[in-house]
This record gives C-alpha cells, sequence and structure tokens, in this order.
C-alpha cells in the first residue's frame, strides 16, 4: 500500500512535473479512509482526518505529498467513496453478493453487515472524474466523490435477494471482520457539484439490477 499509494504516486508527480509538454490536469485517487471512524452525520472535505488503517495512513500521506507538487503541477485530489459496477472484481463486496446470487448459492459468508458505506455507482464516478479533468476551477481543490447517502450491507442484501428473487443463509465469518472497521461513511458532495453541477446519480437498487443483469 505505501509503495504504491505514496511512493508510486511521488515517482509519477515527480516525471510530471519534469515532462516536456505539462499536463492540463493531474487527478489523483485519493480516500474516504482518510476519515477513519467517522463522526456522525455526512462528511465534508473539511472534516479532520483521521485514518483507522494502514490504507487511509497511505492515501492522505499520498495527499500531503502532493500539496508539495502544487506549484508545478495542476493538481486534483478526490476522495471516492465506496463504488461499484459491472466489471469489478468479485472479491470485492457488492460483486461478491452478486455472484451468490447469480449462482443461487445458499450461503453467503460475509464480516460485519451492520456497518454503514456510501455506495456510488461507477458510471458516476467515472463521469465526475471526466468532468473535473476538465473544470480549471477544480485545479487545487480536494473534493469528496460520494452518493450523499449510506446504506447498511444488511440492507444492500435484502436488496439483492429481492430483485434475484433468491435468498442466502447469510453467515458471519470471524474471519472476514476487519480490525479498526470504518463503522459508518457518508458523504458530503456539495463541494464536488459546486465544481461540476449536479453529479448523474444512479440510486443504488439501478446499480445492482445492472450488475445482475450483466
Amino acid at each position: 500500500m505505501y509503495a504504491t499509494n505514496l511512493l508510486g504516486s511521488r515517482n509519477l508527480l515527480e516525471a510530471l512535473a519534469g515532462a516536456a509538454q505539462a499536463p492540463d490536469a493531474v487527478l489523483l485517487a485519493s480516500s474516504a479512509n482518510i476519515y477513519g471512524n467517522a463522526r456522525g452525520g455526512r462528511l465534508s472535505e473539511a472534516t479532520s482526518p483521521a485514518p483507522a488503517n494502514d490504507y487511509g495512513v497511505s492515501k492522505i500521506a499520498m495527499e500531503y505529498l502532493a500539496a508539495t507538487y502544487a506549484e508545478r503541477l495542476p493538481i486534483i485530489i478526490t476522495r471516492p467513496f465506496n463504488y461499484t459496477g459491472v466489471g469489478q472484481a468479485a472479491n470485492f463486496l457488492i460483486p461478491k453478493i452478486i455472484d451468490h446470487a447469480r449462482r443461487r448459492a445458499p450461503v453467503l459468508e460475509l464480516g460485519n453487515i451492520d456497518v454503514e458505506r456510501d455506495f456510488s455507482d461507477v458510471r458516476m464516478v467515472a463521469d465526475a472524474y471526466a468532468q473535473l479533468i476538465a473544470a480549471p476551477a477544480a485545479i487545487g481543490r480536494t473534493l469528496n466523490v460520494c452518493s450523499g447517502e449510506a446504506v447498511t450491507l444488511r440492507a444492500v442484501i435484502d436488496l439483492v435477494e429481492r430483485l434475484s428473487g433468491h435468498r442466502f443463509d447469510v453467515q458471519i465469518n470471524p474471519a472476514f471482520v476487519r480490525a479498526n472497521e470504518v463503522k459508518t461513511l457518508c458523504g458530503d458532495r456539495s463541494a464536488l457539484e459546486g465544481v461540476i453541477g449536479a453529479v448523474q446519480a444512479h440510486p443504488l437498487e439501478e446499480t445492482l439490477r445492472w450488475m445482475l443483469d450483466a
């Protein structure tokens, strides 16, 4: 994680800073994990970082690193919350649930299904990134990319069961319960929409149906 997120980003930025032709924009994807075990309500970019795991620490370190290149490169930093869609590997949470539903697997083993996450559709995230890269007003900004709504994994399972017509025997596997699990992550996207306008939001049910039908 540190080799990729911190040192890899440093190598990339150094190469871009020395390039013969300067880029119009450089978008670096940080993570909502930098907020850590969140306070209540929606988290804005003004929320103080408090990462609870190595991934979050590596991402906030990358943000600090990027700041040292701010005078040489047109940097945009995004803090994406969870997102999913067709093509995401089955070892990720929602694709795992979708895969079990499509196979009609009788048992689904998961970790803590009462954590709340802010899930976005990957199509919205990609569209937001493309618009940010083209927006001069985004340069120098750090922006959440999120749906603005948090749902429990239990609610996601209920939706998939309803859409697929298949019910699981959900079993909690202690091996899947992460240490220092971030309990709630819900983002505020008002700053993002202040730069690019209203995002092309996709309701979670629409995303899940898209994945089930793919």
